[in-house]
C-alpha cells in the first residue's frame, strides 16, 4: 500500500456519504463507569502532546487514515454492515478516554451498543473540492481531544465506490492500516452474498495489550538497564532526542513550521530484490535503508555519528497480529558514520547497533522519560526523526493493492521533525516523508532521496563491493 496524504490518493468526483458512531452510542458511552485498563503510554504522551500543541494556540491534526475501491454498484446497506462490524472486532475503536482533573481514564463500551450514523453529503463533481471536504471532515472528526475520533466516508459513483476511513493516531499504527482494505472488502462480500462467518475470530484487543505493556512498564525504576543506555543516548544527543542530521532552515525557538510532503517510487521490484540480496547477510533492507541514510546525512550535514531512533513494531506474540492498534516502540542507534570506510563497514556498523538496541523498544519511550524526569518537546507532535521501514508484501491483500487504489493516508499540518516510511510492495519500494516546509529542507530531502534511490541503483548494476 502506498503512503501518501488525500491530494495524492486519486480522489475522483461522485456522492458523498459519511458515517459515523451515532447519537445513540455516544450517549452510552458518556454514562459508562471507568474501565480500569489504562492507556498504553504511547496513546498517553499523544493525547497529552495533542493538548499541550492546542494549548498553545495552533490545532495540527495527526489523523491516519486508509483509501481503497470497491467494484460497482455498491450495496450502501452491505457497506454500512460491513463497515459496523470491522469496528466492532477492533476493542481500540470503542474504547476512549476522559480527563479525570490531570489524569485520563478510559472508558469502552459493549460491541451491542455501537452503531453508525449514515449521512448523506450530496454530490461533488470537482475533485478539488471534494480533497478539502474530506480532510476539513477528518480534521474535525478524527481529533485526538474529542470522541469518537474515526469516520467513515464512500464516494459513490456508477462503476463503484471509494472508501475513505481516518482515526486519531491513538487507536491504529500503519501496519493496522495496511489490513484495513481486505478486512473490509471480505465483510462487505459477505453481506452482500449473505455468507457467514467472513470475519474470523474476534481480535485480540488492544486495550488487552495496554494494560499488559504498561504493567510491565510501571516494573522498572531508574536504574534500570533500559533507561541507563537511553540517558547515555540522550547525553550524547546534547540533551534531547535526534533530530534529522541535515539543515533544515529552521530557526531556532521559531514557531512550530508547516510540513510538506514527498512520496515516490524509490526503486522498481528487481531493484528491490537486489538491494535486499544485498543487504540480507546484515539483517536485510531496514539495515541497508539505515546505512545508506547514515552515509548520505553525513555527506549532506557532516555528521560524524548518525544518531537516530529506529520504530519497531511491538506485537512480539502471534496473538496480536491481526489487532488494530498502536503496536510501535523505538530503538536508538549511533553509527559512526564520519569513519566508516564504504557501505560495507556502514552495514555492519547498523547490525551491531540494532542487535544490540533492538529490544529497548519494547519499553515505552515515554515511561523511560518520565523516568529521567524529561519531556522532550511537548509542543512538537513527533519526539523526534525516524526512518521507517515495512516489507507489506505478506499483509493480506498486498496483491491486489495496485489494483484497489489502496493507500494508507497521512495528515501533513505542522513539525519541525522529518518522518520517512519505506515500504516495500509488489511493485517496488515506495518513499513518503514529511518534513518542514522550508526552501533548505526541501533541497536537502530531494538530495537524500536522489542518493538513496542512487545507493540502491549501485547495487542492481553491481557498483558497490560486495558485503564480505
Amino acid at each position: 500500500m502506498r503512503i501518501t496524504d488525500i491530494q495524492r490518493c486519486e480522489v475522483r468526483p461522485g456522492r458523498l456519504v459519511e458515517w459515523t458512531l451515532s447519537p445513540a452510542t455516544v450517549a452510552a458511552a458518556t454514562a459508562l463507569p471507568e474501565d480500569s485498563r489504562p492507556p498504553a503510554y504511547i496513546q498517553e504522551s499523544h493525547i497529552r502532546t495533542a493538548r499541550s500543541v492546542r494549548e498553545a494556540g495552533l490545532f495540527v491534526p495527526t489523523w491516519l487514515g486508509t483509501a481503497f475501491d470497491l467494484p460497482g454498484p455498491v450495496d450502501l446497506d452491505a457497506l454500512e454492515h460491513a463497515l459496523r462490524s470491522w469496528t466492532v472486532r477492533h476493542e481500540t475503536l470503542r474504547s476512549g478516554f476522559r480527563w479525570d482533573g490531570d489524569e485520563l481514564r478510559r472508558f469502552t463500551l459493549d460491541a451491542a451498543d455501537v452503531s453508525l450514523s449514515r449521512t448523506e453529503s450530496g454530490d461533488f463533481p470537482d475533485a478539488d473540492g471534494l480533497v478539502r471536504h474530506l480532510q476539513d471532515r477528518f480534521d474535525t472528526v478524527a481529533d485526538a481531544l474529542s470522541w469518537p475520533n474515526l469516520i467513515y466516508t464512500a464516494v459513490v459513483r456508477d462503476d463503484g465506490a471509494s472508501v475513505y476511513m481516518a482515526f486519531d493516531h491513538s487507536n491504529v499504527d500503519a501496519y493496522s492500516l495496511h489490513r484495513v482494505p481486505a478486512e473490509v472488502h471480505e465483510l462487505y462480500a459477505a453481506g452482500v452474498t449473505g455468507a457467514a462467518g467472513a470475519a474470523g475470530p474476534p481480535a485480540a484487543s488492544y486495550v488487552d495489550f495496554c494494560e499488559i505493556e504498561r504493567a510491565d512498564a510501571d516494573g522498572i525504576d531508574g536504574r534500570h538497564a533500559v533507561v541507563d543506555r537511553w540517558r547515555e543516548f540522550i547525553r550524547r544527543c546534547d540533551g534531547t532526542l535526534p533530530g534529522f542530521p541535515v539543515d533544515l532552515g529552521l530557526e531556532p525557538g521559531g514557531p512550530l513550521p508547516r510540513q510538506q510532503m514527498l512520496c515516490e517510487p524509490l526503486a522498481d521490484a528487481d531493484a528491490a530484490a537486489a538491494f535486499e540480496a544485498y543487504c540480507r547477510p546484515y539483517g536485510g533492507s531496514l539495515v541497508g535503508l539505515l546505512a545508506a541514510t547514515g552515509l548520505i546525512v553525513h555527506e549532506l550535514g557532516g555528521q560524524q555519528v548518525y544518531r537516530t531512533v529506529v520504530p519497531f513494531h511491538t506485537r512480539v506474540k502471534t496473538r496480536w497480529s491481526d489487532s488494530v492498534g498502536w503496536y510501535v516502540g523505538g530503538a536508538p542507534i549511533e553509527v559512526p558514520v564520519g569513519r566508516t570506510r564504504g557501505f560495507p563497514e556502514a552495514l555492519r556498523s547498523v547490525r551491531a547497533e540494532l542487535q544490540a538496541n533492538r529490544a529497548l523498544a519494547r519499553m515505552p519511550l515515554a515511561r523511560v522519560l518520565r523516568l529521567l524526569g524529561a519531556d522532550f518537546r511537548p509542543t512538537s507532535p513527533d519526539l523526534y526523526s525516524i526512518v521507517s521501514y515495512l516489507d507489506a508484501r505478506g499483509i493480506p491483500g498486498a496483491e491486489r493493492w495496485a489494483e484497489l487504489k489502496a493507500h494508507g493516508l497521512l495528515r501533513v499540518s505542522y513539525g519541525d521533525q522529518v518522518c520517512v516510511w519505506v515500504n516495500r510492495l509488489p511493485e517496488g519500494l515506495w518513499l513518503a516523508s514529511r518534513y518542514p516546509d522550508t526552501d533548505i529542507a526541501a533541497k536537502n530531502m530531494r538530495l537524500y532521496v536522489e542518493r538513496l534511490r542512487d545507493r540502491i541503483a549501485s547495487v542492481t548494476h553491481g557498483s558497490l563491493p560486495a558485503v564480505s
